[in-house]
This record gives structure tokens, C-alpha cells and sequence, in this order.
């Protein structure tokens, strides 16, 4: 089952547990550091799943969020176009799809500041879903520049764009290092200022890490996106499997089963070496094949249908036109003489 809900709806929910669960309470137990005002927690609402979001503002202009969620089911929701600060995501386990990119476990999604456009987020239910995101404002990035105009590297200058200018993004395999920073983080073992201290040191750290990687892609000498020719082989071989069953193809997870790849493996190389999904290349191949059978004039609409792999024919048609702007029937008929 898929849950769709708008953005406003999401976080009223929110607010509406947050505000429920202190009524039933004498006392602000969102709070999970005593010593700490600005460490709150919100309960995942109920009705989509369990876990929760911890947010902890650890200096102006610099926030540390902690997600620990089990969804009950895929959940879409609709982000509105919006101004957004430096942003960025490590997953340990779970998956989301925005408009930039399919974030899995043990990846990391870069997002630098400026407009963030209207956007789907996609969230899959079917694991538990951890991530630690970070938030920082551009001023605070400014003041680590080291000279006197805190002017930053001309690699990093794409992280600060102006507030009409879509922002940067960028999607990596976290190194060992990252993961490792990234557990302590959500494993801190202090309370009040010296956990303070200890978080803002391990997202320095990280941001250190991401700012070395950041230079390296500048130089040359970096390729977050680099695909091993094993695994090249594999998404091919995956795409092979899907054109001998159009009629019946795989489930993903059974297809990257096949092929000796993970999901999210398959999904991200997919993407980057035939530009879309699995199964938007299965539909777009589908329909090519579909106007080469009835512009041979040899078949009817209903079996150029079948021989792809369509059972519901006002669906074929619909999607047909969709892509050709034609109906079957008029392609067919426009081939024949």
C-alpha cells in the first residue's frame, strides 16, 4: 500500500502528536536531555508508522537531525518550492527518491544552499529507516573560509547560490570514516554541554570530510559516481532479463537477485547508464516496440498489446498517447497503405 499526503498534512500530524503527547504528560518529556531545551524529540505519527525525529540546535545557523523510523507503508509526500540552507543526509538504512536522486544505506545526499524546487519525496516502507541530516546555514559556512573576505574555494562556491537559483546536489558512497562519525553521532554518550560540544566536533568532522571530497572532484581526482565494470555488466545483464519477459517481468527485488546486486545498487547504476529507472526503461521500451509492430501493419492494436507485455488495453492506449501523441489505432492506420 501507498500512502500519499501533502506536506502541510505531514507536518500536522506532527504537530498534533507533539502537541497530545504533552497533554498527557505533566511534564515536556520530548525533551531527552534534561540539561537541553534545544534537544527535542517528535514521535512519528501513529497512523503512518513508529519512530521518531530528534532535533537538536546545536548553534545558530547549524541544526543536527536524527531520524529512527518504521513506516507502515511507502509514503509519498509533496515538498513545495522553497529556500533551503546547506543541507545533508547520511543513511544507514532505508531509501528515499527526491527529484535529484535515490538515497540508500550507507549513501549520502549533498545539498547546497538556494532554491530547493517543488519535489516528491518518495519513502519506502519496506526496512527501518535511519538517517542523520545536518543542516547549516551559509554565514556559518563564510567563517570557515580562513581569509579576511571569507570567501569560499572555487569548488565549494556551487554549495551558496542565490535564492532563485536551483541548488547543488550531489549523491556519494559514504567511506568507512563518514560511517564511523556518523554512528558516534547517534550514539553519543553525554548529556548537556559537553554532548553539545561533542556533536557540533563530529558534524565539523564530517562537513571536514565532505569539503576534502568536494576539492578532490574539483582537481579531477574524484569520482563519487564511478561505476565498477562488474557491476556495469550485472545492470546489463539485468536489462537483458527485463526485454526477454516483457510479459511477466521481475519484481526489482527479485531481478537484482538474478544479477547479483542489491537494490539500491541496481537502481542508482541503472539510472546513470540508460537515464531512468528499471522499470521506466521496461515501459518506454514497451511502447517503442508497440509502434514498430503496428506501423508493420501486420497486427491489430490488441495483439501489438499482448506481444508487450499489456493486458489492460485502455491503459496501452492511454500511455501510448501519452508518448506518441497518437492513438494505436491512428498509427496503424496512418502505416497502411
Amino acid at each position: 500500500m501507498t500512502i500519499t499526503i501533502s506536506q502541510q498534512a505531514y507536518d500536522e500530524l506532527f504537530h498534533q502528536e507533539t502537541v497530545e503527547r504533552y497533554l498527557r504528560s505533566a511534564s515536556l518529556t520530548q525533551h531527552p536531555d534534561p540539561d537541553d531545551l534545544l534537544d527535542v524529540v517528535y514521535r512519528f505519527p501513529p497512523a503512518l508508522g513508529q519512530g521518531y525525529w530528534r532535533e537538536i540546535q546545536l548553534r545558530e545557523g547549524m541544526q543536527l537531525t536524527i531520524g529512527n523510523l518504521q513506516m507502515r507503508d511507502r509514503i509519498i509526500t509533496g515538498a513545495p518550492e522553497r529556500e533551503d540552507w546547506w543541507e545533508y543526509h547520511f543513511h544507514f538504512s532505508g531509501e528515499h527518491q527526491d527529484r535529484y536522486n535515490l538515497i540508500c544505506g550507507g549513501q549520502y545526499a549533498l545539498y547546497g544552499n538556494g532554491l530547493a524546487p517543488q519535489e516528491i519525496w518518495d519513502c519506502s516502507g519496506k526496512e527501518p529507516y535511519s538517517e542523520i541530516l545536518i543542516h547549516i546555514q551559509p554565514e556559518l559556512l563564510y567563517s570557515f573560509a580562513g581569509d579576511r573576505e571569507g570567501e569560499l574555494p572555487r569548488c565549494l562556491q556551487p554549495w551558496i547560490r542565490q535564492t532563485e537559483r536551483e541548488r547543488y546536489s550531489r549523491l556519494g558512497t559514504a567511506t568507512p570514516t563518514m560511517q564511523t562519525v556518523a554512528k558516534q553521532i547517534v550514539q553519543c554518550p553525554y548529556q548537556g554541554i559537553a554532548k553539545r560540544v561533542y556533536l557540533e566536533g563530529k558534524v565539523l568532522e564530517l562537513m571536514g570530510m565532505l569539503i576534502a571530497e568536494e576539492i578532490e572532484i574539483g582537481d579531477g581526482k574524484y569520482n563519487p559516481y564511478s561505476l565498477k565494470s562488474d557491476a556495469v555488466d550485472r545492470i546489463h545483464h539485468a536489462r537483458d532479463i527485463l526485454l526477454q519477459r516483457l510479459d511477466e517481468p521481475p519484481t526489482l527485488a527479485t531481478l537484482a537477485r538474478q544479477v547479483g546486486l542489491n537494490e539500491c545498487t541496481l537502481k542508482r547504476g541503472f539510472r546513470q547508464i540508460f537515464g531512468t529507472t528499471v522499470f521506466g526503461y521496461l515501459h518506454n521500451y514497451r511502447l517503442e516496440q508497440a509502434r514498430q509492430l503496428l506501423e508493420a501493419g501486420t497486427w491489430r492494436v490488441g495483439e501489438a498489446a499482448q506481444m508487450v507485455g499489456y493486458r489492460d488495453f485502455t491503459a496501452f492506449g492511454r500511455a501510448f498517447y501519452k508518448k506518441f501523441g497518437i492513438r494505436p489505432r491512428d498509427c496503424m492506420k496512418k502505416y497502411s497503405v
